[in-house]
């Protein structure tokens, strides 16, 4: 099971680079009624506005995974299939119906003029780039490696966190040999290590 685990890691890390890669690129091109030459280029980040945090922390979600226990496993793998439907349910809106709403922050940046209505008037049409579509494939493989998470986690090996435990976790039986940390430990006490 210890390549599920690096499956299901390197799986979320893809899908957040790419995503956040996804985020800087123009999504919309927009041409404008004022008879400008030079289309407006509407970045993922301006479209989805949440697109840049929640791709953020998908890489942070894949990062941790890779060193919690069993129970954080499930709580992650959740968290990372609400993320790929919240940023796929929108991706997916903006792709199938291209809603002038995604475009009204950049077209009040470059010209001015804010509120819907006003900036819905200047929009005289829009094309997609192929970024909402990576996107949206992106989401779908985060949910596809959200749920092999969550269908896997349990039969993975011991976490590599193992190592960071405290000394509170540690078998009450002394089972386990005195090690140069203990001794540190003892020493900290006020203890002597070497009586």
């Amino acid at each position: 099971m210890r390549r599920a685990r690096s499956l299901a890691v390197v799986g979320m890390l893809g899908v957040g680079a790419v995503s956040v890669i996804s985020s800087t690129q123009t999504w919309i091109d927009v041409t404008l009624s004022d008879g400008a030459q030079q289309p407006l280029a509407v970045a993922g980040s301006d479209a989805i506005p949440v697109l840049t945090p929640l791709s953020l922390a998908v890489l942070a979600l894949a990062a941790a995974l890779s060193i919690v226990g069993p129970v954080m496993r499930y709580i992650l793998a959740a968290l990372a299939l609400a993320i790929a439907g919240i940023v796929g349910v929108a991706t997916a809106q903006l792709l199938f119906t291209m809603p002038v709403s995604a475009t009204a922050a950049t077209v009040a940046e470059a010209t001015g003029i804010s509120g819907g209505d006003a900036a819905a008037d200047l929009v005289a049409s829009m094309a997609l780039t192929p970024w909402p579509a990576v996107t949206l494939l992106a989401q779908i493989l985060l949910a596809a490696a959200a749920a092999f998470t969550l269908v896997t986690a349990r039969r993975w090996q011991g976490s590599a966190g193992r190592k960071y435990r405290t000394a509170a976790e540690a078998p009450a039986d002394g089972s386990r040999p005195h090690d140069a940390i203990d001794s540190w430990d003892d020493l900290s006490r006020g203890d002597d290590p070497t009586a």
